[in-house]
């Protein structure tokens, strides 16, 4: 099959087959399509679409483009995924809920790149922490701890490595069916029996309007039951930060004091906790929503999510007293300052984006995907949107590690906070997809 009549059935929009699907990811993984043959099938794609069954043929394609995990394990195997904001430091938390409630969660996360943060950087803050463990420990963690956050490994789904790479440096990341693959390809190499999608919708977001996020929040579930996957979407709120915090070592300190009980952001919790009922519900570890929703807050409550938590970083090879004594462990800033309000009034506007780009500011995010980050620099105390401030009240802290670092993350925060009257704050859960 001609890898230029693949792609000129699809320039000319037809619906490819599941044949012709296959054989255009068969020359992505084994290079026998060139680097102008893939890029010219992604702009195909990205202009004529694809309907469900075309995604969920090029999902499970590229899923078998790797290795396929199969578990015995004696509960569901379940996992979320979120596209992405600023303060989302969810999964931390999430993983070790779900797990004490009897499930299996080997949550394979991602690295952050631009104003973005990413699970898998948080987690490398720990130190000792193997964030990428061979498959032998990966099922190991997984099977006696009941949850294990890595990062995806080259035998993952590795044609979507190599298709990603050429989307993006050929403007086609915002493909919905091409977003849909590529995430559903690398969960369902993790051999889930369930999947909740987490869909942030905002300004920072990277779907940063309600009806573009309801649209792959629908693309996604629809070809993940296509696939044979069981999957639900939450659209969630990200016109602020998530958390009060934004930084990578600073977000997992955070996560521990949201489990040990020592402060929980409301926001954070109820995003957090909706995730975990609806990972319950559509496992069947709870007869419902609500049902889960109470069975999620008890694990959190009683303190066995934290527990988990602790052993999952000791298992991966972090400190054994990780959740007793983070501080310890915990990389900290040269210096803090405090971001003054520069007028008294409501929080009435935060542009996520730049809180997170003064994130970057600091070293803690990347510019480039290769880029070193600084895993003790961020934002904490971030003001909520629409708290009444008074001129000179803290807007949030910097962490920095030079003033000049510091200067230029000031200046995003003073660009991104607004201060006026008093808004319509969305709430943090806007809609669940079924």
């Amino acid at each position: 099959m001609l890898t230029q009549e693949i792609i000129r059935h699809k320039r000319d929009g037809a619906e490819l087959s599941a044949g012709e699907i296959k054989a255009m990811v068969e020359g992505i993984s084994t290079g026998s399509a060139s680097e102008g043959q893939v890029a010219a099938f992604a702009m195909a794609v990205f202009f004529q679409g694809m309907t469900h069954a075309e995604a969920a043929a090029l999902t499970l394609a590229m899923r078998d483009s790797g290795d396929v995990f199969h578990w015995d394990l004696p509960g569901p195997v379940v996992d979320k995924h979120s596209t992405g904001g600023v303060g989302d430091n969810v999964s931390l938390m999430l993983a070790p809920i779900v797990a004490a409630c009897g499930g299996y969660v080997p949550m394979i996360s991602g690295r952050g790149l631009g104003h973005t943060g990413g699970t898998l950087d948080k987690m490398d803050s720990i130190p000792g922490y193997t964030s990428q463990p061979d498959n032998d420990l990966f099922r190991k963690v997984v099977a006696e701890v009941g949850c294990a956050i890595i990062g995806q490994t080259a035998d993952l789904a590795p044609a979507d490595k190599r298709f990603y790479a050429t989307r993006d440096v050929t403007a086609t990341v915002e493909s919905v069916p091409l977003i849909t693959a590529s995430i559903l390809s690398k969960k369902l190499s993790a051999g889930l029996g369930g999947l909740v999608m987490d869909v942030k919708s905002g300004n920072g977001a990277f779907m940063s309007t309600f009806e573009r996020s309801v649209e792959l929040a629908t693309s996604i579930t629809g070809v993940a039951r296509e696939a044979g996957l069981s999957c639900n979407a939450l659209i969630t709120d990200m016109n602020q930060p998530l958390a009060s915090a934004a930084g990578n070592a600073i977000e997992v300190q955070n996560a521990v004091d949201f489990l040990t009980g020592a402060r929980r952001d409301a926001r954070l919790a109820e995003v957090t906790l909706a995730l975990a009922a609806e990972m319950l519900a559509i496992t069947g570890l709870a007869a419902d929503r609500d049902a889960g929703l109470a069975k999620a807050r008890a694990a959190l409550e009683s303190g066995a999510a934290a527990e988990l938590f602790g052993k999952m970083v000791a298992a991966l090879g972090g400190p054994a007293d990780f959740i007793e004594s983070p501080g310890r462990h915990l990389a900290t800033a040269g210096l803090t300052r405090a971001v003054a309000a520069p007028a008294s009034g409501h929080v009435a506007g935060i542009e996520t984006r730049e809180i997170g780009l003064a994130v970057v500011e600091l070293g803690g995010g990347r510019r480039r995907a290769d880029d070193r980050i600084n895993p003790a620099v961020g934002l904490t105390d971030l003001a909520d949107l629409g708290v009444q401030v008074t001129k000179g009240d803290p807007l949030c802290v910097i962490h920095a590690d030079s003033e000049a670092e510091a200067d230029a993350a000031q200046a995003k925060v003073l660009e991104a906070y607004s201060i006026g009257a008093a808004p319509d704050v969305p709430q943090p859960v806007l809609k669940i997809i079924d």
